[in-house]
């Protein structure tokens, strides 16, 4: 038996394969080919379609048979989510997914790390390699749903139409670093996007403005690339009826950001529907200290603000994003800070610290920057290549190579807590034997952010 961590991989035998995850939670799968992306709505299997050619879900268990998959499918995603719709993830149990072979052995186990916002995670992929198939740990976490997690790899999914009523300064939000939980709208009719300039985008800068002089912070200044792809997130949202970091066509924000040539260190984003005024968006928004923060952070310069309404209902819908640029110094000053808690937490467990080491910098920068810019999360990159590969070929000798992945987290403290509460990751940074450390940091891809620990020892 084999316990794994986020993207560790093993190979499966031949035959029948059982994954169970006991607990409240609702497992489903979604069968896809070498794409990504699934042949029709009979590729999806949950509660209320339990089967598929190959697999059957009971209860907490599903079964696979990879020999019985329909023609053409390369791929298996397992997927968790809560058993009751209304309770968030980080409110349950860590889910534990155990997976069996044929003969009933326990071929691998994996406890992903403890959600937070997340609704859904994706937890593991049974993937064909070659003549054989593989399983490989994610932990991937999805803010919008089971339906959500369906849209994007390709299932189509009609949504009840919910009817709110709101009161001017009220709305719902998604804020990623600061702001609530992503909500799903009912089907839309056609968005009406502002063009560039309008008064919406302007008043809200002018508050913004105010409000960071009272609270003494340096001024923020418009930029078009930031103002560009809010505008763009905030027709899509309206577009679609939506809140979400993702498109309908699974682009993220931070993607159409990069892809615009903002380069970021930090960034913070509000998604909020319902204000309809300037005035309506910043009360709502600094009605939470949370949700207030980045308008008052004094490490945001920059800010892009777009405004969309829906044509149907004309409900508002606002993407505000606040971004620190990135620099080789700041770059330098993060990944500092992940070494220097790292550390601490090392010292604190009685164990040596760590020296940072310049050729596992190299990998550990290197492999996440390759996991931003090719969109993969994973130990192993689309070619095969290992950490050890990495590391040897950044000419890091060492006599053994642990790595740390994450992506998605803000900050250094973050994303320290986050693989500390993680026994795999826990125990790499707790490993006596490891005596130096590269650490990697990327921002831009589907997650926003790309984390990687390079441990060597000796």
């Amino acid at each position: 038996m084999s316990d794994l961590t986020a993207g560790g991989n093993r190979a499966m035998p031949d035959g029948a394969l059982s994954i169970r995850v006991p607990g409240p939670f609702d497992l489903s799968v979604l069968i896809t080919g070498e794409e990504g992306r699934t042949a029709g709505d009979g590729d999806f299997v949950f509660y209320n379609q339990p089967t598929a050619p190959g697999t059957r879900l009971r209860q907490d268990t599903v079964t696979v048979d990879p020999a019985r998959l329909r023609r053409g499918a390369a791929k298996v995603t397992v997927v968790v989510s809560p058993a009751d719709p209304g309770t968030p993830l980080a409110a349950l149990p860590t889910p534990v997914m155990t997976v069996t072979g044929p003969g009933g052995g326990v071929l691998a186990r994996f406890t992903p790390p403890r959600p937070t916002r997340e609704t859904v995670l994706l937890l593991a992929e049974l993937y064909r390699r070659g003549t054989g198939w593989k399983l490989r740990a994610l932990g991937q976490g999805y803010a919008e749903g089971l339906a959500g997690v369906a849209r994007d790899f390709g299932i189509e999914v009609a949504e009840e139409v919910v009817e709110e009523a709101g009161e001017e300064g009220g709305g719902a939000g998604h804020g990623g670093a600061y702001g609530d939980a992503a909500r799903d709208r009912g089907t839309p009719h056609g968005a009406t996007p502002h063009p560039p300039g309008t008064p919406e985008e302007a008043g809200l800068l002018a508050l913004v403005a105010a409000e960071r002089a009272r609270a003494g912070a340096r001024s923020v200044t418009a930029d078009a690339r930031l103002s560009a792809a809010a505008r763009a997130h905030a027709a899509d949202m309206a577009a679609h009826g939506r809140l979400g970091v993702e498109s309908a066509a699974g682009t993220s924000l931070f993607q159409r950001i990069t892809a615009g040539g903002y380069a970021y260190l930090t960034l913070a984003e509000h998604l909020v529907s319902g204000p309809r005024t300037p005035a309506g968006f910043m009360d709502y928004c600094l009605r939470d200290t949370e949700r207030g923060a980045p308008v008052r952070d004094p490490a945001f310069a920059h800010v892009g603000v777009g405004h969309a309404v829906h044509a149907g209902s004309g409900e508002a819908y606002w993407t505000v994003v606040w971004a620190e640029p990135f620099s080789r110094a700041g770059l330098a000053r993060v990944t500092a800070e992940v070494l220097a808690l790292t550390v601490a937490e090392r010292r604190a467990a009685g164990l040596r610290p760590l020296a940072a080491d310049p050729g596992l910098t190299t990998a550990a920068q290197g492999h996440s920057a390759d996991m931003a810019g090719r969109g993969f999360y994973s130990h192993t990159t689309p070619e095969g290549c290992e950490p050890w590969d990495r590391a040897a070929a950044a000419g890091a000798a060492h006599r053994g190579i642990g790595e740390n992945i994450a992506c998605g987290q803000r900050t250094p403290a973050e994303v320290v807590q986050g693989w500390m509460n993680s026994p795999g990751h826990r125990a790499n940074i707790l490993k006596p034997d490891f005596t130096h450390l590269g650490v990697g940091y990327a921002t831009g891809g589907s997650a926003g952010t790309y984390w990687t620990q390079l441990f060597g020892a000796g």
